[in-house]
């Protein structure tokens, strides 16, 4: 998901994202744990989407009590 998605959401819209994401993330560790991931780079991943959702959310959060 790129930034450029993310920004079009809305702040509700990126919360829900983010716990599905978050779930995504845990299943695959519980996955590795147990050596039935091959694709490893999804983990490096999912975290970066995480991120990249995390801090999208914050500038809009700031910048919500300035426009009011």
């Amino acid at each position: 998901m790129t930034s450029k998605e993310i920004r079009e959401l809305a702040p509700a819209e990126i919360s829900t994202k983010l716990r599905d994401i978050r779930g995504q993330l845990l299943q695959l560790r519980l996955r590795k744990q147990t050596g039935q991931v091959e694709k490893t780079h999804e983990l490096r991943a999912l975290r970066k989407d995480i991120a990249r959702l995390e801090t999208i959310l914050n500038q809009k959060k700031a910048q919500a009590p300035k426009a009011a």
